[in-house]
């Protein structure tokens, strides 16, 4: 999580700090939202999300209907069935899941619903692998969801609350996806803290107001569009999008005030006065790059991270902000897109932010971590020390840097 701020209000909102998963926080944080509808169909590493939820359903903690589909494409097709009658809902998956969902997670965010899912990412078949990366979020960037990643447990549990604020503003209503590391966060414990549940449900009101089906004033959801009015549709839901950071921000800043947090689109990291940067996504890698930027401090080389907490909508000014004035960036992609010039999906993002807003400097792509390679912060102290050499010579990489792969 980013560094909390030392407020008064943090000790009356919390109720309780636990030991917790990742995926345990996702749960607790569905709880306490109070949703009325879960879907869901168990895939490693997001089983224990719905177990958890089951067991709260079944002790009588959460009030909501339970149902055990027989797929992830059920699973998500069943909220979105609810959400548009109106019901707050959720669902989880991953990998193989999340790639069976594909053809509904347009469905969902060309109807404009409110549906939240986390997503602990993981490794996509074949070969097997059930170890986290993020190749399966990334197949996802472009169906239309906001997208966050987590790099702590008790950030996925702040997340998935104001997922549900963003969602259901009327100036949104688009889908959030919450990602996080595979099992890296799904199934390693850290301290969390829980926040009193009406806390949680003030800060979350419910929005009543949006277009849903009822019998009582009929309406017609997902009809057949013609090429007259298909592209405009479309438009809407881009547009939507793409505005939709502004109300993220003020969310954010809501929550912050109201919980006692730091949370921004992008986390900077000693990125003040740093010559090289690296701008990382998740949990594991963007620990590994602090401790790496700390070394690099003590032996003379200013460096400096970025982590990207929002993924959809790109945060573009507030991450070209934060690197405008390095003299080197390397993007660390946990994902690959294969045929591409470079291989980093994440690369290409950073490289047309910069674009976009005229900012001319050398933008190395990095891959490390496929299906949960160790990371060790020795590696990202030796990328630090490759960008110091790079910015003596003048000659950069043409390709890809692939850390952490065996010759």
């Amino acid at each position: 999580m980013m560094e909390a701020k030392v407020l008064g209000i943090r000790e009356e909102v919390v109720k309780e700090r636990l030991g917790l998963t990742s995926n345990y926080a996702a749960a607790y944080a569905v709880k306490a939202i109070d949703v009325d509808v879960i879907a869901a169909y168990p895939i490693t590493p997001q089983t224990t999300i719905i177990e958890k939820l089951a067991e709260f359903v079944a002790n009588g903690e959460l009030d909501a209907e339970y149902i055990p589909v027989e797929s992830e494409h059920s699973a998500l097709s069943a909220v979105v069935g609810a959400s548009a009658a109106g019901a707050r809902v959720f669902t989880a998956t991953a990998a193989q899941g999340l790639e069976f969902m594909h053809e509904v997670l347009h469905i969902t965010s060309g109807l404009r619903l409110p549906v939240v899912m986390a997503v602990p990412g993981r490794a996509l078949s074949a070969p097997i692998s059930i170890h986290g990366d993020y190749q399966d979020i990334m197949n996802a960037r472009d169906a239309g969801w906001i997208m966050i990643i987590a790099s702590s447990a008790q950030e996925v549990y702040d997340s998935i609350i104001m997922a549900y604020r963003i969602a259901e503003d009327q100036r949104v209503l688009l889908p959030v996806m919450v990602s996080y590391d595979g099992f890296l966060m799904s199934h390693t414990t850290e301290p969390v803290e829980l926040y009193h549940e009406e806390y949680v449900r003030k800060f979350t009101p419910r929005n009543l107001s949006r277009y849903r089906l009822d019998p009582r004033k009929p309406i017609t959801m997902g009809v057949i569009a013609s090429p007259d009015w298909y592209y405009e549709i479309k438009y809407q839901a881009v547009h939507a999008l793409r505005e939709s950071k502004q109300v993220i921000k003020e969310v954010h800043e809501e929550f912050n005030k109201a919980f006692g947090t730091n949370y921004d689109l992008v986390e900077k990291y000693m990125v003040d006065d740093a010559d090289y940067v690296l701008i990382t996504y998740g949990g594991a890698s963007s620990g590994n790059a602090k401790e790496a930027a700390r070394r690099a401090r003590e032996r003379g080389l200013r460096a400096g991270v970025v982590r990207i907490r929002l993924f959809r909508p790109f945060p573009t000014d507030e991450l070209v902000n934060a690197v405008k004035d390095a003299k080197i960036v390397a993007v660390v992609d946990r994902a690959l897109t294969p045929g591409d010039v470079y291989e980093g999906p994440v690369f290409s993002d950073v490289v047309s932010a910069l674009y976009s807003r005229d900012i001319e400097k050398p933008v190395i792509s990095v891959v490390h971590g496929i299906s949960q390679r160790t990371m060790l912060a020795d590696d990202f102290y030796n990328l630090y020390k490759m960008l110091d050499e790079h910015a003596k010579t003048g000659e950069y990489p043409r390709s890809t840097v692939f850390l952490g792969l065996r010759s």
